[in-house]
């Protein structure tokens, strides 16, 4: 089936936008202990250099939803069954060795953190076992998530019951240890599945002309953008933190569309896929070079992932060594990624968006490479990649 362009212009996007969050998580000087999103200490652009980035794991969700789609259409739902379970294990084994290792550098492993990646794996082995559902039955079933997650905290359970031990993990972030190791849930599956089933139905859109895709991905995202701004504006349900009246204008502003992303609250979703749509009615009928440039990105969305974690990592290590500290000073303690603990380190965010920069342009020739040998040669292993 031929590429939509489309498709892997917003995921270039997100790919993008993505790195600058990794290298401002890793780089900016206090980042380790500042909130970028607490009102009382954030600026307005460290908040927006955090909240764009928002945008970038619903895109991969919901979109890695949409891939299932086409592929079934395809290939045919029993050939897409046995990928589906394979690739969805495979991710959630990738996410816990190669990207932890990536994110981490800790070669003891103390540490296993289950994220984008592995919660796009869990999706897939789902989907594996719902494709003889219709399209119409997956949105059903992934709206009714989406809009009522929000709701599993308040399930009558005893706190200490073994029943909610294992099933609030499914539903929102947590940590537990097991042999002295520490497992932490920042994706739960639950919330984020909702947003693939929603992708795997919209698939049928793609089968419309590119004229009539762009109008109805138009009324989609604006109408998704208008029931956020209700729904938030209410203040009663749809995340657990309501926003108030802050300082002035500006931080109640700031206030209102700082949602929860962990897990990704009802209004989460309608702001953050409601852009999504948006962008996506963009990117139908988007030319020229810069939208030849982003189809490099969005073509090897996982390879890009990979790789740009490690080169961050690197950096960030160097950086901390001309910086004037030592090997042994460095922390590869979880949340610290290798900065020294209880000492300034990093650099102003002007610097972090420079690095950012060069970050992605880096990645721009490595990405085209692996994109022409991914289309051209036909090894069974790249189908996973």
């Amino acid at each position: 089936m031929k590429r939509i362009n489309s498709i892997d212009f917003v995921r270039g996007f997100a790919m993008i936008v993505m790195a600058l969050d990794h290298v401002r998580e890793m780089i900016h000087i206090n980042s380790v202990t500042q909130d970028p999103t607490n009102l009382q200490t954030t600026s307005t652009i460290l908040f927006f250099t955090r909240w764009i980035t928002y945008l970038c794991a619903p895109i991969f969700v919901f979109l890695a939803g949409t891939s299932v789609y086409l592929t079934v259409k395809k290939d045919g739902i029993v050939t897409s069954k046995n990928f589906l379970l394979k690739r969805g294990i495979y991710l959630i084994l990738l996410e816990v060795t190669v990207i932890n290792f990536a994110l981490f550098f800790d070669i003891s492993f103390r540490t296993f953190l289950f994220e984008v990646i592995a919660t796009i794996g869990f999706g897939f082995i789902i989907l594996s076992l719902l494709l003889n559902l219709s399209p119409r039955v997956m949105a059903i079933i992934g709206l009714a998530i989406i809009s009522l997650h929000n709701l599993a905290p308040l399930i009558p359970l005893e706190e200490t019951s073994v029943f909610k031990t294992i099933l609030m993990p499914f539903f929102s972030p947590g940590a537990f240890s097991v042999s002295g190791k520490i497992f932490i849930i920042g994706y739960p599956p639950i919330p984020w599945l909702g947003i693939m089933l929603v992708g795997f139905a919209s698939g049928t859109l793609f089968e419309l002309n590119e004229e009539a895709r762009k109008k109805i991905f138009t009324k989609i995202g604006l109408y998704a953008l208008l029931l956020f701004i209700i729904v938030r504006f209410i203040n009663i349900y749809g995340d657990s933190f309501p926003w108030t009246v802050q300082k002035n204008n500006v931080y109640t502003f700031l206030s209102f569309v700082n949602v929860t992303k962990y897990p990704p609250s009802f209004v989460f979703c309608l702001l953050t896929l409601g852009l999504f749509f948006l962008i996506l009615a963009y990117a139908e009928s988007a030319k020229g070079w810069g939208m030849n440039i982003l189809l490099v990105y969005g073509k090897v969305p996982l390879f890009y992932f990979v790789v740009h974690f490690f080169l961050v990592h690197v950096i960030m290590l160097v950086i901390m060594l001309l910086q004037g500290f030592h090997w042994d000073e460095l922390d590869f303690a979880f949340g610290s990624f290798g900065r020294p603990k209880n000492s300034e380190s990093g650099l102003p965010l002007g610097t972090v968006y420079v690095i950012w920069i060069g970050v992605v342009a880096s990645l721009y020739k490595p990405c085209l490479w692996f994109g022409i040998y991914k289309s051209t040669c036909k090894s069974w292993w790249l189908k996973y990649l």
